[in-house]
């Protein structure tokens, strides 16, 4: 399938623009008012103890915050960030490495947390809970195991997929928090943030127009934010108003509910060919060309959040709201 505007998976120009527009501090960070409320008590008990802060795990849909909330930690504490990933670090030497880089305070970010393999969480175990690793030296018989102490440091984990996380790594996480989606007033305010920053001329209407359609996630709300201002600049005054929002995400066919074309073609896709459902997971590839675990993973989620999709034991299976958001009608009988 062709490349999505409204996919929430970081692209190369997101690498570009997010650093721009992420807030610096807490009290600039917009939403997730549980978790900033929890942040703010901890990091100030932290500093008032002379201590770095406990190790954190944010855990969420990509693209609300994960990566700027670790940032703001170590703005907020007054030290260095390191920043990595979890499919980047493939050997306990190279995390050893990660690990003994660190001045006290700093704070470690690993994005994926969950997808660093066995070898590599047994070094962070020691890490995570004494400040220490253990290496060996020699080989063979000769092989003896030293252990090396590191300065106090703030471990913050990210993740996609919390289930995946084995049970001792996320025990050592003394901060968990999940990330909720963002509400249109919040992404309102977000885009007009952001439209000030990038030197855009927004009104609230035109802000909230985008915000409706980003589907509760930020990042999506910046790339579609971009995307209006090139297309108001080319066609229209350069102003985004609410008619020139409008215009611009049909331009982009971001539909009013945040659907673009492959979703709308997953609906219809069931509706024409299987009646609506059910229909299991490898037919309903089959007939749109997409893998399965694709299909899934990234398409689903976000069309049974909203209610256009229900997984039942039979199959797939497309609700009445799907229907009226098509402009079909519905059936009459039997199931969804």
């Amino acid at each position: 399938m062709p490349k999505r505007i409204i996919t929430t998976d970081e692209t190369e120009e997101d690498l570009r623009l997010e650093p721009k527009l992420r807030p610096q501090m807490l009290d600039q960070y917009i939403g997730q008012e549980k978790a900033k409320k929890s942040l703010k008590i901890y990091i100030e008990a932290a500093k008032k103890r002379g201590e770095s802060l406990d190790h954190v795990l944010f855990y969420g849909p990509p693209g609300l915050g994960k990566t700027t909330l670790a940032g703001i930690i170590a703005n907020e504490m007054g030290v260095n960030l390191k920043v990595t990933s979890g499919p980047a670090i493939e050997k306990p030497g190279e995390i050893a490495a990660v690990l003994n880089s660190l001045s006290e305070g700093d704070v470690l970010f690993v994005d994926e947390i969950h997808r660093l393999n066995r070898q590599v969480e047994e070094v962070l175990y020691p890490a995570m809970e004494d400040f220490a690793i253990d290496i060996m030296i020699g080989k063979g018989a000769a092989a003896r195991s030293i252990r090396l102490d590191l300065p106090p440091f703030t471990l913050i984990g990210a993740t996609t997929r919390a289930g995946l996380l084995t049970a001792p790594l996320r025990d050592r996480f003394g901060v968990i928090h999940h990330l909720e989606y963002y509400t249109p007033e919040e992404l309102t305010t977000i885009v007009t943030r952001s439209a000030n920053v990038l030197g855009v001329a927004i009104d609230g209407k035109g802000a909230g127009e985008i915000a409706r359609r980003s589907r509760g996630t930020p990042r999506l709300a910046n790339r579609l934010l971009k995307r209006c201002r090139d297309i108001a600049q080319v066609m229209f005054d350069g102003e985004i108003t609410e008619e020139v929002a409008v215009k611009a995400l049909d331009f982009l066919d971001v539909d009013r509910m945040g659907l673009d074309h492959l979703d709308r073609l997953i609906l219809t896709t069931m509706i024409d060919k299987f009646a609506g459902g059910p229909v299991g997971l490898s037919n309903l590839a089959a007939a749109i060309g997409e893998d399965g675990g694709t299909l899934e993973d990234v398409y689903e989620p976000y069309l049974i959040k909203n209610g256009f999709l229900m997984r039942t034991p039979s199959g797939r299976v497309v609700t009445n709201l799907a229907y009226t958001h098509l402009g079909l009608a519905a059936p009459t009988s039997g199931e969804e």
